[in-house]
């Protein structure tokens, strides 16, 4: 049995998770706003949940029909095989999303599949239920899928020190894909706050898979095989050949961060040390990847003083890291500016933390 997978992205960072999945041998059907669709069964629901960096959530869509009033919802939602991919008895809840639907009221709707659910299948709605039902009514489709993740990918479960405006993993595992790094080169991120970039980097170059630590929501459906899902889980690590280094002028982020490299079971692969900007210098061995999530001058800073932090790590970067490409993240095209790095045009509008940043890239210095 196979059925359409959607992959969660942030907007405008679609193409990368595409690649991503892609490379690891999924049925890419395309993109669309939000995402990347699959074509697959459950052992690709549940490897997508386990290998890929960059999707925040996997759903499966697991039927449709069409439905014009509230009846006919109510009684096409009883019919649904609801027993083929949920256990009896499972705690749930459901999320109705309608739009250009002569059925309009979300509310009756969600109401109308949940009694489908409680007295055909006998299951329990609760608000706090890991397993999701979405039905997206759309044009008088409804659409229903299963979010399988439970909790957004990004909650690796290794990463409890978090600092101020910190970047989701997921979103970190994107932009270094975006910067071109595959785990065969040296990284240095000189503002690494609670260690995500450092330690994803880490994570790449040594093969560990992102959900190896953390529980899913599909592990209590009805199709779950956990011998099958076991042997997926069993991939060695391997050593990688550079560490990641990170660095940071606050004792606090860097004592943070190699916590949260410890809980991930990747110190032995990373190297944190507290360091201004100014004094950052290259490290022996071929040129890699800077990457580097500034502060803004939002929340964290003012942005008349940020001109000289920005212009000092351009001056930096240029005067010791010849050879070397640099990725940076900022709201702020001024900020960019500042540096005097000889960036590419920059990437699309990205959200993070309720603002909408871009990827600043150079090819070698």
């Amino acid at each position: 049995m196979t059925f359409e997978i959607f992959l969660v992205a942030p907007p405008g960072l679609e193409p990368f998770l595409a690649d991503e999945a892609r490379e690891a041998g999924f049925s890419v059907r395309g993109t669309e706003p939000g995402g990347v669709i699959l074509q697959g069964g459950w052992p690709d629901v549940w490897r997508a949940n386990l290998t890929l960096r960059g999707a925040s959530r996997v759903l499966a869509r697991i039927g449709a029909f069409r439905a014009f009033h509230l009846a006919q919802l109510d009684k096409r939602a009883r019919r649904f095989d609801w027993g083929a991919v949920l256990p009896k008895g499972l705690a749930v809840r459901v999320e109705v999303s309608t739009k250009r639907s002569k059925i309009y009221h979300a509310g009756a709707a969600r109401q109308r599949i949940e009694r489908a659910l409680v007295e055909g299948l006998g299951a329990t709605i609760a608000a706090d239920a890991p397993v999701q039902i979405k039905a997206r009514i759309d044009d008088n489709l409804v659409t229903l899928s299963l979010d399988t993740s439970g909790e957004s990918l990004h909650k690796r479960g290794h990463k409890l020190f978090t600092g101020k405006a910190p970047m989701r993993e997921t979103l970190a595992a994107l932009i270094l894909r975006a910067a071109g790094f595959d785990g065969t080169e040296p990284l240095i991120d000189p503002m690494c706050g609670s260690g995500t970039f450092v330690i994803e980097a880490a994570e790449i170059a040594a093969g560990l898979l992102p959900g190896r630590d953390r529980h899913f929501a599909f592990e209590q459906l009805a199709s779950f095989d956990p011998d099958a899902f076991a042997a997926m889980k069993a991939v060695p690590a391997r050593e990688p050949r550079f560490r990641p280094l990170g660095f940071d002028r606050d004792a606090g982020a860097v004592k943070g961060a190699a916590e949260n490299a410890e809980r991930a079971g990747v110190s032995d692969f990373v190297r944190f040390a507290r360091a201004p900007v100014s004094a950052l210098e290259r490290p022996d061995g071929p040129p890699g990847l800077v990457v580097v999530n500034p502060p803004y001058g939002g929340r964290i800073g003012q942005r008349k003083l940020l001109f000289a932090l920005y212009g000092s790590l351009g001056e930096v970067l240029r005067a010791r890291f010849a050879g070397w490409r640099v990725a940076l993240v900022t709201d702020d095209g001024g900020l960019a500016k500042a540096t005097g790095l000889p960036f590419l045009p920059p990437g699309p509008p990205i959200a993070h933390g309720g603002l909408k940043v871009r990827l600043y890239q150079t090819g070698a210095l």
